[in-house]
């Protein structure tokens, strides 16, 4: 078996599993533990299926970094809600009480978390994928990591957007057969076409195909830009580019998902854990009620 490395967008996998989890099985206390169980499901089938040697769950230390906003205020911004505490993510309670539980149980069955301050999970994945010498899996249901596909270093994404019984592995030849551009096109591309989910306006009347066929013909955004400014494209694209100019100026900082962040990769081999590791995991099971779900991914981290 050759070696790879599996990057969880950890965030990404436990919303999918609160959501698709019901949630009938309760701690003892009386707490939801069905986004933790869910994951840790995730986890045992993610291993089985890929076999990864190392793997690592990367964290959102700050899902709304401050110099994403100040580029884009827009940024996310559809998301928030106000608290007592100020402007907070719109994340349902149930969840929101099951995060730490989610860390401990990563802790416990022994992959490492990884987040770096004012970083999304996006940037910490694009910097530990850029640097490792060995093939990457990205896990996430996050279109906006396929920039990260790469054929020549075997970097591929495992996309969850359309479930865990229909992983697709998008490689080179599957975002180009999906969208008609590389992957090193794609944060140009997104750029150009916006995307309402992230709060990105895009350039107006500019969508996936045309933004496609610009890329096709110019390269990159700088040379559709520049097209735009020579007079070379119709005086509509050049209208709605020189419309966009400001936000086409600062968007690519946002879009490109950071590559050389200040983190070192972890030590992070699956393996067996110790007995001592062994019994605490079993500890938090049965504190927690996570029961069958725990043991799976201890079975499946094990047989790895």
């Amino acid at each position: 078996m050759s070696d790879r490395l599996m990057l969880l967008d950890t965030a990404s996998l436990y919303f999918r599993a609160f959501y698709g989890v019901p949630d009938r099985v309760k701690a003892p206390d009386g707490s939801s533990v069905n986004a933790v169980r869910g994951l840790l499901d995730i986890v045992a089938k993610l291993v089985t299926l890929y076999r990864p040697t190392q793997i690592v769950a990367c964290w959102d230390d700050a899902w709304r970094p401050q110099w994403r906003v100040d580029r884009i205020p827009s940024y996310k911004a559809h998301r928030l809600i106000s608290s007592d505490a100020g402007e907070i993510e719109d994340v349902p309670e149930a969840l929101v009480q099951q995060v730490p539980l989610i860390r401990q149980a990563l802790t416990a069955v022994g992959i490492p978390i990884v987040g770096v301050a004012d970083h999304e999970a996006d940037d910490v994945i694009g910097t530990l994928s850029t640097r490792s010498a060995i093939p990457v899996d990205i896990v996430t249901g996050d279109r906006d990591l396929f920039q990260l596909v790469d054929d020549a270093r075997d970097v591929r994404v495992v996309y969850t957007a359309k479930g865990m019984s229909n992983l697709e592995i998008v490689t080179d030849t599957v975002v180009v057969a999906k969208y008609g551009i590389l992957p090193s096109q794609y944060a140009d591309f997104a750029t150009m076409r916006g995307d309402a989910s992230d709060g990105l306006p895009g350039v107006k009347g500019v969508g996936e195909k045309s933004a496609a066929t610009l890329l096709q013909a110019h390269g990159d955004l700088r040379g559709v830009r520049e097209a735009a400014a020579s007079g070379t494209l119709s005086a509509a694209v050049t209208a709605r580019f020189a419309a966009a100019s400001d936000y086409l100026d600062v968007a690519p900082a946002v879009v490109q998902v950071v590559r050389d962040l200040d983190v070192t990769a972890p030590d992070a081999p699956v393996r067996a854990l110790d007995p001592a590791q062994a019994d605490a995991a079993e500890q938090l099971a049965a504190q927690w009620n996570l029961g069958t779900s725990m043991s799976r991914a201890l079975s499946a981290l094990a047989g790895a």
